[in-house]
């Protein structure tokens, strides 16, 4: 059975992302619980936008968190607790 809730970013009524997101235990889990299957695909468009118009380097730790506050922006979720 498929959990659902309203969206921190849409608002809407949504399905809980499903596989394996690889973004360690609590943010998976918040994002799990906090958002949709639609607003998880356009973080997935717009990362790739991201990466490019900043051209982060991923082997440079700065540029990995960059992309995690940028994701935390799209995504509505505010700061990292």
């Amino acid at each position: 059975m498929t959990q659902t809730w309203v969206c921190a970013r849409c608002q809407q009524p949504g399905e809980a992302v499903t596989g394996d997101l690889h973004l360690g235990d609590e943010l998976t889990r918040e994002i799990r619980e906090r958002i949709c299957q639609g607003c998880w695909k356009e973080w997935g468009d717009m990362e790739v936008m991201v990466i490019n118009e900043l051209r982060l380097n991923f082997i440079d730790p700065a540029a990995q968190e960059t992309l995690r506050k940028k994701m935390r922006e799209f995504l509505e979720l505010g700061e990292a607790p």
